[in-house]
């Protein structure tokens, strides 16, 4: 179990030569998802050598340009690319409408089907699932309707721990499959053997909470608690606290302190102001109360196993 998290976006909406709207790409589990989709994302995709083909699935946090206008770009290069297989699309609702308006304008190559999950709950909701992966909407508060996204591992069954098995000739390879489910064993002679004997536990599932454009919004952390990599953003420092309260934006600190409250092992900051020349100050600003906080740049990777 793992993940991988490559940034290929994280400053703020102002165009810069140097800098790059949000966008992430997260390997969680085999599984490959694009989350959010500034202007550029192709381009930075290319750059980083992030692979198109295992992409299946894509969320879209808001409908700010910065988080969203590189989706059609990027759906018509799979369609040049002769893409087949079906694509998912999480976001608000009219991200339907306004995606294929542009594509059918534009006489796209995008061929394949496009699956739109439209989402408008105020409330966290599961909108993803397989046999690996489970992914809830972490609702925020910004100037439009906005999710963050929590992505979590499913757990592995547990390994069967062969050489204490062999410890007891009576157990029959026919148990192997209770054993693995967790259960524990009885001997003909009534001795219980605790399932915990018969096998080794499966790494621990881990998780990656997403929250992009958001005011302070303590109300989320229920919901990212105890979350390994947790992406916050941070587009103005403490000196302008009344300017992201008013643009329903955060601070560094703020990040910070939901960070710490939420309990989660790691924190990256992004979304940066474009007023700010020196980005290390948001990493000083967060460490006074959470010292675990790391820096969004194109092409950093975060990786945990």
């Amino acid at each position: 179990m793992s993940i991988r998290l490559t940034i290929l976006g994280c400053h703020s909406a102002t165009p810069r030569v140097n800098a790059f709207p949000t966008s992430q790409y997260l390997e969680i589990n085999d599984r490959h998802f694009i989350i959010d989709c500034g202007e550029g994302t192709q381009r930075q995709m290319r750059k980083y050598k992030v692979g198109y083909a295992k992409i299946n699935h894509i969320f879209i946090s808001h409908l700010h340009g910065d988080h969203f206008y590189g989706l059609v770009g990027l759906l018509s290069t799979f369609g040049i690319l002769n893409r087949e297989k079906e694509l998912h699309v999480y976001g608000p609702k009219g991200i339907k409408e306004a995606t294929e308006m542009l594509l059918n304008i534009s006489q796209s190559h995008a061929k394949y089907e496009l699956i739109f999950h439209e989402l408008s709950s105020s409330k966290s909701e599961l909108i993803f699932e397989d046999e690996k992966v489970s992914v809830h909407t972490i609702p925020l508060k910004h100037r439009v309707y906005t999710n963050g996204f929590l992505f979590k591992e499913k757990s592995k069954p547990k390994k069967l721990h062969i050489q204490n098995i062999n410890n007891y000739p009576e157990i029959d390879k026919a148990d192997y499959l209770n054993i693995k489910a967790g259960k524990d064993i009885v001997l003909e002679s009534g001795e219980i053997i605790p399932n915990e004997e018969l096998t080794i536990a499966s790494e621990k599932p881990k998780s990656f909470a997403y929250c992009s454009d958001t005011s302070f919004l303590p109300s989320i952390i229920p919901i990212i608690k105890d979350a390994d990599l947790l992406y916050h953003e941070a587009t103005f420092l403490s000196d302008k606290e009344d300017l992201a309260k008013k643009t329903l934006h955060s601070t560094a600190l703020q990040a910070a302190t939901i960070a710490k409250e939420a309990n989660v092992k790691q924190l990256i900051l992004g979304h940066y102001s474009g007023r700010y020349k020196n980005i290390e100050l948001f990493q000083e600003e967060a460490k006074t109360i959470f010292n675990e906080t790391l820096l969004s740049e194109p092409g950093k990777v975060i990786e945990l196993v």
